[in-house]
């Protein structure tokens, strides 16, 4: 009984260490990322583009979105710069399937050949664009700055009053980005479209007046929309988020380039803010 028992012993052991060690490849580390991809163009379509951590040092890009649909092929890609300013295309995603609004790329490289890193992308200067297809590559459906880009959450809101136009009002917001940065958005209400209104940081507060130190992105009068990136003032001075929240300074617009003399809104800002 007992050499019996010791013989299936044997058998099962040898059986065991016949089988063969099967590489179960890269895996995830656990490590991912994910940014909000807003709708564009009054496509109804948004989601999320997810950076995770493979083991081999590559990064699965997934990309989920809700609002497509089915048979439609949505190309993808890294852009360089925030959405804001614009770039050309750095890498480029398996495209975005309608039916399901996914997108799964698996990333060690940009398209130029330069190796690009999990951690590399986290800290990217870069953007995703989700474009309507292949045919219409300038709709976009899907936008959403990445990276040191992404906004953190906290903000800064300055009203900017009537001025010329007891209609015309609004507000300046200043966001910070996660390299430190700001996204500077002028909203007013009460602008017409064929509006396009300048608009400016000056110095000091607005009852003292001073001279132009940044330039705003125009008013936009259909939309009532300024929208710029800022990193520097007009004479190449960096200036940060944390900085212009303090900054001695006011916004105007004005009524026109032709009309500057005429102001809309106007409001302060930084240090000068009630």
């Amino acid at each position: 009984m007992i050499m019996s028992w010791l013989f299936s012993a044997c058998l099962v052991y040898l059986s065991s260490c016949s089988k063969k060690y099967v590489d179960p490849g890269p895996q995830l580390t656990g490590a991912s990322k994910q940014f909000a991809l807003a709708a564009k163009s009054n496509s109804g379509v948004s989601g999320t583009v997810t950076f995770a951590k493979r083991s081999d040092n590559a990064t699965v890009i997934t990309v989920q979105l809700t609002g497509t649909q089915a048979g439609g092929t949505h190309p993808a890609h890294i852009h360089a710069n925030t959405a804001v300013e614009g770039g050309g295309i750095l890498l480029d995603f398996t495209p975005v399937d309608g039916a399901t609004g996914k997108s799964e790329t698996v990333a060690k490289a940009l398209n130029d050949g330069t190796p690009v890193t999990y951690e590399d992308l986290l800290a990217f200067n870069g953007y995703v664009n989700v474009h309507a297809s292949s045919s219409d590559l300038g709709t976009l459906i899907a936008q959403g700055d990445i990276g040191q880009n992404e906004l953190t959450g906290v903000n800064k809101v300055y009203t900017l009053n009537p001025v010329s136009d007891p209609s015309i009002s609004g507000t300046a917001t200043f966001a910070a980005r996660k390299s430190g940065f700001t996204l500077i958005t002028l909203s007013l209400t009460g602008t017409t479209a064929g509006g396009d209104h300048p608009a400016h940081i000056h110095m000091n507060n607005a009852s003292a007046g001073g001279a132009i130190v940044l330039d705003l992105a125009n008013v936009n009068g259909a939309t009532g929309k300024s929208v710029k990136s800022v990193t520097q003032l007009n004479d190449g001075t960096a200036i940060t988020y944390a900085q212009l929240i303090v900054f001695n300074g006011y916004v105007n617009v004005h009524l026109s380039a032709a009309s500057l003399g005429t102001l809309i809104a106007q409001g302060n800002i930084g240090s000068n803010a009630p």
